[in-house]
């Protein structure tokens, strides 16, 4: 039985539909948080995962002047004296890599240099900045900043091969060879969601593993990394599959970007990856658009499509949609 997405293809449009203040310019979120945090103004995960949406359901804006509006809000959000793009809920180098990868969309890019990041355009200032971020205790939400790093620099044209080389090379030498994960040996499993799982290290390697993706870098450990999501998925060890967010296109593209690379396990693989696909589905479908609030959040629904959009490569046949997704990590690095 195919996983039918057509009718949620549809809402999915029209959410983004109703994000809109203007042309080119998005709330990210539509409704109030209960504790009223949410800015419900122009956001900069509104206006990129606008365009990241619609990209990736094949309705990406054909019009020049309607794309001339949406760069000039992007470019817009960012700061002329840091080049950064900023908003609360992430840490500013991955609001910037995000809005930059979303303008690359239209062909575009930022207006200003990347100021704030210009001590880590040095192979060593850049090998500094990744040996310092917590690999053991928060790969996940740290992963924000060393993969953000490469994404914007890189998609900004602020540093050369050689750098992007020596930033591989890092990546390279400090691959667990036991599970293939990022960064270091002996990784420790960690408190997330009431549970204590290897997720967290997969999320955060998935970061990393779509710039090696984009440059065309091989991955370490393949074989091992499959290991790793296997065991994720056959323990439960995280809700995959059971909210509007980024965990599923995480777990689905570390596994089938390492069977891409060798045939380890290849039948288990697939099948496990099919399991999830149902799971997901079966929970999208059953969501009401007009009052769930993952599907609000136009930050959540992206990743979630993601997910599909992968799924769709991995398993064809299985996911149904009129058009076919485009996952944007194929074209640049950076959700």
């Amino acid at each position: 039985m195919t996983i039918d997405l057509r009718r949620y293809i549809a809402h999915a449009e029209a959410i983004v539909a109703n994000h809109a203040i203007a042309p080119g310019i998005y709330r990210r979120w539509n409704t109030q948080a209960e504790d009223g945090s949410r800015d419900l103004g122009i956001n900069p995960y509104g206006c990129a995962d606008a365009a990241n949406i619609l990209y990736t359901i094949g309705r990406f804006p054909r019009e020049p002047e309607v794309r001339a509006c949406w760069v000039e809000a992007l470019q817009g959000l960012q700061s002329p004296e840091s080049g950064l793009f900023e908003e609360p809920t992430h840490h500013p180098i991955h609001t910037t890599a995000h809005c930059i990868a979303a303008l690359e969309l239209f062909d575009a890019g930022p207006s200003h240099p990347l100021t704030a990041l210009r001590r880590y355009t040095t192979a060593e200032g850049m090998r500094d900045f990744v040996a310092s971020l917590d690999w053991r205790g928060n790969p996940w939400r740290e992963s924000h900043r060393g993969a953000g790093l490469y994404a914007a620099l890189v998609l900004a044209e602020e540093v050369d091969l050689a750098w992007q080389d020596a930033y591989f090379a890092w990546l390279w030498d400090n691959t667990d060879p036991a599970t293939g994960l990022l960064a270091g040996r002996d990784l420790p499993r960690i408190s997330h969601s009431g549970t204590t799982t290897m997720v967290p290290h997969m999320a955060g390697t998935f970061h990393y593993l779509f710039n090696m993706q984009y440059a065309r870098r091989p991955m370490r450990y393949a074989e091992r990394l499959i290991d790793s999501c296997l065991e994720m998925e056959a323990e439960r060890q995280f809700p995959l599959g059971e909210r509007i967010g980024f965990a599923e296109i995480d777990w689905f593209y570390c596994m089938n970007r390492a069977l891409r690379a060798c045939d380890h396990r290849f039948g288990e693989a697939r099948s496990a990856m099919e399991r999830l696909a149902r799971r997901l589905g079966e929970y999208v479908v059953s969501l009401d658009p007009g009052t769930d609030d993952g599907l609000n959040d136009l930050h959540a629904l992206f990743g979630n499509l993601c997910a599909f959009a992968e799924v769709q490569q991995a398993l064809p046949g299985l996911v149904i949609t009129d058009r076919p997704l485009k996952l944007v990590l194929d074209r640049r690095p950076f959700i």
